[in-house]
């Protein structure tokens, strides 16, 4: 059961350990929700859904509505930064979001007023989302890392290797270091403004952070990050924040924890639980970090994953979530059978 009037993910993100972690699933808010894919079709768009506050804020809902999740993560997308920073931005089915593609910062526009503006349906999003949530639910605003925008950009699309980015910073580091620290300063004042509009905590995913040698890692993924959590610190001093640098490495992890002050740090499928409670817990909670493709397969070996992760983290500071997001395929009922296994081992 649920404390009732006590956010227990802020508690654990406050460096306590629950005997119950709370619990929730990136892309929860997603397509494998038929009450979801009915938005969808009425929205006509994901872009428009995502621009819609009051579509948005119902997509947010729904998966506490259904499976009492002790946090309600904001429907957005990491690719509204850009939108911010002028550039076109459009999704494409079947291939993807296609973005306006830079190779230098000349053309960004850098007036916070201008991201203001552009970004405050997601703000009205959240403050529709908070009045209707319990007051036990934790609210959670996020937004993509500086690097994983800056591959976006560079390359005008997604890509695997990050090419285009990594040319860009190891050809030209001075304008690269300008592209990051200004993508840091708007992810901050957006996310400052999340925090303004009634989100509890937030998250800042990195998604491209793997396979950087351990340079670029500490000055493409930790050094803006760490900017980032400065700065919304100073404008919201005790602010709660989580950081998803995926796919790091051991040592990258470690880093990440020690050097960025985040409060929390997310861990993908691959980092095993009990090195993380114990190289990580004394410093940082930590999130993660389940299979999305096993919760899809679900049965025995699901109960199996779900128990190990339990037995891993115990005593630590603990946030029971996936190693990245659910999957479109996967049966909600699995998802029951996961919030039901941990708070059933109470």
């Amino acid at each position: 059961m649920k404390e009732d009037g006590k956010k227990k993910l802020v508690t654990v993100l406050d460096g306590s350990a629950a005997a119950v972690p709370p619990i929730w699933m990136m892309r929860q808010a997603g397509r494998f929700l038929p009450e979801y894919r009915a938005v969808r079709v009425s929205a006509g768009s994901f872009w428009a859904m995502c621009m819609n506050p009051e579509l948005a804020a119902e997509v947010t809902l729904q998966p506490v509505r259904r499976f009492g999740m002790d946090a309600a993560i904001l429907f957005s997308d990491i690719l509204v930064i850009p939108y911010a920073l002028g550039g076109e931005v459009r999704f494409e089915e079947n291939v993807g979001p296609l973005l306006t593609r830079y190779a230098d910062i000349a053309r960004v526009e850098r007036d916070p007023a201008v991201w203001a503006a552009k970004l405050a349906p997601v703000y009205e999003t959240l403050k529709l989302v908070r009045g209707a949530l319990a007051p036990e639910t934790t609210l959670l605003g996020f937004a993509g890392a500086p690097w994983t925008l800056a591959t976006y950009l560079a390359e005008g699309r997604g890509s695997p290797d990050q090419r285009a980015a990594k040319l860009w910073g190891y050809r030209d580091p001075e304008s690269f270091a300008g592209l990051l620290d200004l993508l840091a300063d708007c992810v901050a004042a957006h996310l400052v403004r999340q925090l303004e509009a009634g989100a509890d905590a937030v998250q800042v995913f990195d998604s491209w952070a793997s396979g950087l040698p351990e340079a670029a890692f500490a000055e493409w993924v930790i050094r803006p990050t760490k900017r980032i959590v400065n700065a919304v610190r100073a404008a919201r001093p005790g602010a709660r924040i989580i950081g998803f640098p995926r796919a790091a490495t051991q040592s990258g992890y470690e880093a990440y924890a020690a050097e960025t002050g985040v409060n929390a740090v997310s861990l993908d499928t691959a980092a095993p639980m009990g090195w993380a409670a114990k190289a990580l817990g004394p410093k940082v909670a930590i999130q993660g970090n389940l299979d999305p493709l096993l919760l899809l397969a679900g049965g025995a070996a699901l109960d199996r994953g779900v128990d190990a992760i339990l037995e891993a983290t115990r005593g630590v500071p603990h946030i029971f979530n996936l190693g990245h997001g659910v999957v479109p395929e996967t049966p909600p009922e699995h998802v029951a059978r996961v919030i039901e296994r941990i708070r059933g081992n109470a």
